[in-house]
C-alpha cells in the first residue's frame, strides 16, 4: 500500500498498479475534491484522464469534477472490502466536495451485527440502535457492502436477516431450510457455541480490515520521515489519523443488563474454545498481587461467575511473604484453595493468574504442595497480552476478541481490587505512625489506646479522663497526650 512518489501526470497514470485501492482526486491547488475505491486503480483511475471521459461522465457532477482534476494519490490495499472501510474512513476525514453523498445520512448504508441475539445476525441499517448491536460503516456504494455481507457469509457462516433458523429437538440450529445450506459450505445445523465461533471470526475479519492498513501506514510514514520527506509523512498521519478517528466499531447499550450478559456468555463460549476446555467456564477466580516496593503486601481474588462480576465473593489477603511475588503468588493460592478443599466446597472451572510463567508456576506449585487436583490454570502476561497455559504454551488472540477482553476485565478488577486494599492498609498505617512521634507509649500501648477508641479520629475526639481509663496510661501521660493531640492539624486523621 502506497502513495506514488512525484512523478509527472502522465508517468504516475502509467505506473499504476491493477489491484485493489483507493484513490484522492486534487484539483489545481492540490485540495482533495474526491475520494474513490478501486478494484483495479490502473483501469479506474486512468478512466478519469481519458479525451472522452467527460462527454461519457454519467452524471454532471461527474463531469464537473472530471474538468477539476488536476493530480491524484493512491493507496493500494489487499482486497475490495479493505478499499470499501478505507474510503469510508478517507471521505470522513477529508469531506470531498464531490463526495456529497456522505454527507446525507438517508444515503449510506450501515453494516450491523445484532449480537444480542440468540444467533447473532449480519444486517443493514441506515440508522443506529441502542441495542448492544455492532456497526460498521457507514458505506458509500450500496452493491460493494452487499457483496461482502455474501463473502461474510460464505468465508464464516454467518446468517443475515434472511434466514430463519429453527431450534433442533438437541438444543443445536438448523439455520437454512433451503437451497442455501448447499450454497454456504458450512454445517447448516451447529450449536450456539459454535456458531458464536463463527461471528467472533467475521468481525475479527472487519476488526483488521483497517488495523493491517494502520500499520503499514504506520511503517511508510516512519519511513518517510527517516527520509525526511516530511511532506510525504504528513499524507500518512493523515490516512492513520483519518482510519482513527472514524472508529468502525460502534456499540450502543440500550439495557445495558441484557447486552453484557449476552456479550459475557459468547466470551466464555469464545474463551473454552481457545483454552481446548471442555466446556464454558461457568467459575473464574483471578489473582493480582500489590505492594510498594516490598511493603504493604496484599493480594486480591476476584470472581466472575457466567462472566460478569460476583462482588460478594471477592476476598483480599495479607501476605506473610514480603518482597517475593512468586512467593506471594504461593502463599496466596495455597490458602485460598486449602481452604475450599477443607470446607469440601466446588474449585472454581478456571484459575486466571496476573503475570507470567513465572506466577503460574508458583501457582501450579501451590496445588501441588497442599495435594489436590489444580483446575485450569493460565496467567495473562500485561506486556504483549499474552496468555500462558499451565504447560508455558503461548496463546496470543486479537486484540478484539471477546475472549481476550474478558480475561483483561478480570485482570483488571484482581488489579483494583488488590490496589484498593493496599492503600487501604497504607492510609491506616500512615494515620496510626502519629503515635510514634509522642514520647513515653510503648508499641503494647498504642496498640492498646488504638484498640480501645477504634482510630485516631475517635481518640482526637476523647478527653484526658476518658484517655486515662484505658489499663497502663496514668493521669500525667493522658494529659500530655490530650495537649498532643490538640496539637495536631485538623486534616491529621
Amino acid at each position: 500500500m502506497d502513495f506514488e512518489e512525484e512523478l509527472s501526470l502522465k508517468e504516475k497514470i502509467r505506473r499504476l498498479p491493477e489491484t485493489s485501492g483507493v484513490y484522492l482526486m486534487k484539483d489545481r491547488f492540490g485540495q482533495i475534491i474526491y475520494i474513490g475505491k478501486a478494484v483495479n486503480l490502473k483501469r479506474r483511475v486512468s478512466h478519469y484522464f481519458q479525451s472522452t471521459a467527460r462527454q461519457k461522465a454519467y452524471s454532471p457532477k461527474i463531469a464537473s469534477m472530471i474538468s477539476l482534476i488536476e493530480d491524484f494519490e493512491f493507496i493500494k490495499v489487499k482486497s475490495e472490502a479493505e478499499a470499501l472501510i478505507l474510503e469510508s474512513k478517507l471521505i470522513k476525514r477529508w469531506k470531498p466536495r464531490y463526495n456529497t453523498l456522505e454527507r446525507d445520512d438517508k444515503n449510506f448504508l450501515l453494516l450491523r451485527v445484532e449480537t444480542f441475539k440468540e444467533l447473532p445476525r449480519f444486517t443493514f441499517s441506515r440508522h443506529t440502535k441502542e441495542d448492544g448491536s455492532i456497526y460498521y460503516g457507514p458505506y458509500l456504494n450500496t452493491s460493494s457492502i452487499r457483496s461482502t455481507l455474501n463473502q461474510l457469509k460464505k468465508d464464516f457462516g454467518i446468517i443475515s436477516s434472511d434466514a430463519k433458523p429453527t431450534k433442533q429437538p438437541d438444543g443445536r440450529w438448523r439455520l437454512y431450510d433451503d437451497a442455501r445450506a448447499e450454497i454456504f459450505s458450512h454445517p447448516n445445523v451447529v450449536s450456539e457455541e459454535e456458531y458464536a465461533m463463527r461471528v467472533q471470526k467475521a468481525i475479527d475479519f472487519l476488526n483488521n480490515q483497517s488495523g493491517e492498513i494502520v500499520e503499514e501506514l504506520e511503517e511508510k510514514m516512519k519511513r518517510a520521515s527517516e527520509e525526511q520527506d516530511f511532506e510525504k509523512a504528513a499524507k500518512f498521519r493523515d490516512a492513520i489519523f483519518a482510519i482513527a478517528q472514524t472508529s468502525k466499531i460502534r456499540e450502543l447499550k440500550q439495557d445495558p443488563s441484557r447486552t453484557s450478559k449476552a456479550v459475557a456468555e459468547r466470551a466464555l463460549v469464545l474463551l473454552a474454545g481457545a483454552l481446548g476446555m471442555d466446556k464454558k467456564p461457568h467459575a473464574m477466580e483471578c489473582f493480582d498481587i500489590s505492594h510498594i516496593s516490598g511493603s504493604f503486601t496484599v493480594a486480591s481474588m476476584v470472581r466472575f461467575d457466567e462472566g460478569l462480576p460476583a462482588n460478594n465473593k471477592y476476598r483480599r489477603f495479607k501476605m506473610h511473604v514480603k518482597n517475593d511475588d512468586y512467593a506471594s503468588m504461593r502463599e496466596v493460592v495455597s490458602r485460598r484453595y486449602g481452604r475450599l478443599f477443607e470446607e469440601k466446597k466446588p474449585m472454581p472451572d478456571l484459575v486466571v493468574i496476573d503475570g507470567g510463567k513465572g506466577q503460574v508456576k508458583s501457582a501450579l506449585e501451590a496445588f501441588e504442595a497442599i495435594g489436590i487436583p489444580a483446575p485450569k490454570v493460565i496467567g495473562l502476561a500485561k506486556r504483549e497480552e499474552t496468555i500462558i497455559c499451565s504447560d508455558f504454551e503461548e496463546i496470543k488472540l486479537s486484540k478484539t476478541n471477546e475472549a481476550l477482553k474478558l480475561l483483561q476485565r478480570i485482570r483488571d478488577e484482581a488489579h483494583r481490587f488488590a490496589n484498593s486494599y493496599r492503600e487501604t492498609l497504607q492510609r491506616k498505617k500512615i494515620r496510626e505512625s502519629i503515635l510514634d512521634d509522642f514520647d513515653g507509649l510503648g508499641q503494647k500501648k498504642k496498640e492498646l489506646l488504638l484498640k480501645t477508641f477504634g482510630s485516631i479520629a475517635a481518640l482526637k475526639k476523647a478527653d484526658a479522663e476518658e484517655i486515662k481509663s484505658v489499663e497502663g496510661i496514668g493521669p500525667e501521660t493522658a494529659a500530655r497526650l490530650r495537649l498532643f493531640l490538640d496539637r495536631l492539624p485538623q486534616n491529621g486523621d
